[in-house]
Protein backbone atom coordinates (compact mmCIF):
# COMPACT_ATOMS: atom_id res chain seq x y z
CA UNK A 1 0.00 0.00 0.00
CA UNK A 2 1.33 3.44 -0.93
CA UNK A 3 1.63 6.08 1.79
CA UNK A 4 3.14 9.56 1.98
CA UNK A 5 5.61 10.11 4.81
CA UNK A 6 5.07 13.02 7.21
CA UNK A 7 8.68 12.77 8.46
CA UNK A 8 11.96 11.31 7.27
CA UNK A 9 12.29 7.57 7.86
CA UNK A 10 14.89 4.85 7.38
CA UNK A 11 13.43 1.54 6.27
CA UNK A 12 14.70 -1.83 7.57
CA UNK A 13 17.03 -2.14 4.53
CA UNK A 14 18.73 1.15 5.41
CA UNK A 15 17.15 3.29 2.68
CA UNK A 16 16.51 6.85 3.87
CA UNK A 17 13.20 8.40 2.82
CA UNK A 18 12.44 12.12 3.11
CA UNK A 19 9.28 13.73 4.41
CA UNK A 20 6.74 13.86 1.58
CA UNK A 21 8.10 10.78 -0.18
CA UNK A 22 5.53 8.19 -1.25
CA UNK A 23 6.54 4.65 -0.37
CA UNK A 24 5.05 1.18 -0.74
CA UNK A 25 4.76 -0.65 2.60
CA UNK A 26 3.07 -3.75 3.98
CA UNK A 27 0.29 -3.64 6.59
CA UNK A 28 2.62 -4.24 9.55
CA UNK A 29 5.01 -1.45 8.53
CA UNK A 30 2.08 0.87 7.87
CA UNK A 31 0.73 0.23 11.38
CA UNK A 32 4.16 0.97 12.87
CA UNK A 33 4.49 4.20 10.88
CA UNK A 34 0.97 5.32 11.82
CA UNK A 35 1.67 4.60 15.49
CA UNK A 36 4.70 6.92 15.29
CA UNK A 37 2.70 9.60 13.44
CA UNK A 38 4.91 9.36 10.37
CA UNK A 39 2.15 8.92 7.74
CA UNK A 40 0.40 11.92 6.17
CA UNK A 41 -3.37 11.80 6.02
CA UNK A 42 -4.92 13.43 2.93
CA UNK A 43 -7.08 16.47 3.66
CA UNK A 44 -10.56 15.34 4.65
CA UNK A 45 -9.51 11.72 5.06
CA UNK A 46 -9.81 9.75 8.22
CA UNK A 47 -7.45 7.07 9.47
CA UNK A 48 -6.51 4.27 7.07
CA UNK A 49 -8.06 1.83 9.53
CA UNK A 50 -11.29 0.47 8.13
CA UNK A 51 -14.56 -0.27 9.84
CA UNK A 52 -17.31 -2.53 8.65
CA UNK A 53 -20.94 -1.57 8.82
CA UNK A 54 -23.77 -3.98 8.25
CA UNK A 55 -27.21 -2.97 7.14
CA UNK A 56 -30.16 -5.27 7.41
CA UNK A 57 -33.00 -5.40 4.98
CA UNK A 58 -36.31 -6.93 5.87
CA UNK A 59 -37.16 -9.99 3.81
CA UNK A 60 -40.44 -10.72 2.14
CA UNK A 61 -41.51 -14.25 3.21
CA UNK A 62 -43.38 -14.62 -0.09
CA UNK A 63 -40.10 -14.39 -2.01
CA UNK A 64 -38.01 -16.93 -0.12
CA UNK A 65 -36.95 -20.00 -2.10
CA UNK A 66 -35.90 -20.80 -5.65
CA UNK A 67 -36.73 -18.26 -8.29
CA UNK A 68 -37.91 -18.64 -11.86
CA UNK A 69 -34.36 -19.10 -13.14
CA UNK A 70 -33.56 -22.02 -10.86
CA UNK A 71 -33.21 -25.52 -12.35
CA UNK A 72 -36.21 -27.88 -12.12
CA UNK A 73 -36.52 -30.11 -9.10
CA UNK A 74 -35.10 -33.63 -9.32
CA UNK A 75 -37.56 -36.18 -10.62
CA UNK A 76 -37.85 -39.74 -9.38
CA UNK A 77 -38.25 -41.12 -12.94
CA UNK A 78 -35.13 -42.40 -14.71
Amino acid sequence: MHVRLAASWTDPRGTVWASGDTIDVDAVTLAELEEKGMVEQPVGAESTKTTTTTTTKETDPQKIGPGPSSPPADTTEK
